[in-house]
């Protein structure tokens, strides 16, 4: 499989604190990838230097094969889509007129405005102006900005942080679908259960290192320690182990008809981050 992605030993000092250190990684073609960590570990440095913002201290990063100091020309950012802190939006005009403004600059119909305001959940909003928007529309207006065009890249830093569950699902599922037409996207978040949901690989950054790279099924598969939690009838809850012990206690209460539930105990994305750095995602 083609990397659009690849960085090696990557680093990054501001002063005398290092934000990145030793950073490796690469992204797949068509994948969506999670860069998770808490405020502070690293996370927008390495969005910033993916996509020409900041100049890496040591390390080599190439996006398309090139040196990330080539995406600066106006050829490669059409074909990166980027999602930051920064707006970057006309606070004078409407949702609508934004939008119209990209599509001339990205050559794009405006008939695509419809389709990424439904993404976004905004299709009765255009007329809204900028500066007049919550904080979660003006993220929304954000992504649909950054839809418009179908880059084959797109870097979200924090996507739906300022979003409620119904806002962010209608971005989850915009999300999927420009995945399912070929966009690799490349997240940053703090939010396990979205990249859970979203990611096919997930790296843990911590204190600007790269602490675990995998799917999350792998790494909650690592971490479990096999056990299942059977609910009764009665109201008790038990934490059985795996393997034939548990199996056979299972058995004897499905025999006398006593379960009303069984799972497994895997750890979420989250347990794992706490169990190996030792902080929450914060």
């Amino acid at each position: 499989m083609e990397n659009i992605i690849e960085v090696k030993s990557l680093a990054k000092i501001f002063g005398n604190k290092a934000a990145l250190e030793d950073v490796s990684f690469q992204v797949e073609k068509g994948e969506t990838f999670g860069f998770l960590g808490p405020s502070g570990s690293g996370k927008t440095t390495t969005i910033k230097i993916l996509t020409g913002q900041l100049l890496q201290t040591s390390g080599d990063a190439t996006v398309f094969n090139l040196p990330v100091t080539s995406l600066n020309k106006p050829s490669y950012r059409k074909r990166i889509g980027v999602i930051t802190d920064n707006s970057g939006l006309y606070q004078r005009l409407s949702i609508y007129d934004n939008l119209k403004l990209y599509c001339d600059l990205y050559d794009v119909p405006t008939k695509r405005i419809d389709e990424v305001l439904e993404m976004v959940n905004l299709t009765e909003d255009t007329k809204k102006v900028v500066s007049k928007l919550s904080k979660g529309m003006l993220q929304r207006v954000t992504l649909a900005r950054a839809f418009l065009h179908e880059p084959e890249l797109l870097f979200l830093d924090e996507p739906t942080s300022a979003l409620d569950p119904v806002n962010s699902k209608h971005i989850h599922d915009g999300l999927r679908k420009l995945n399912e037409k070929g966009t690799t996207i490349f997240l940053t978040t703090h939010d396990m259960s979205e990249a859970e949901s979203l990611c096919k690989r997930v790296a843990f950054l911590h204190k600007g290192k790269i602490q675990l790279l995998d799917e999350p099924k792998v790494l909650r598969r690592q971490f479990s320690d096999s056990s299942v939690t059977v609910e009764l009838k009665d109201g008790r809850e038990l934490n059985l182990p795996g393997g034939s012990k548990g199996a056979n206690e299972i058995y004897k209460y499905l025999s006398t008809d006593q379960v009303v539930s069984i799972h497994s105990n895997e750890p979420t994305l989250g347990d794992i981050f706490v169990e190996v750095t030792g902080r929450e995602l914060v």
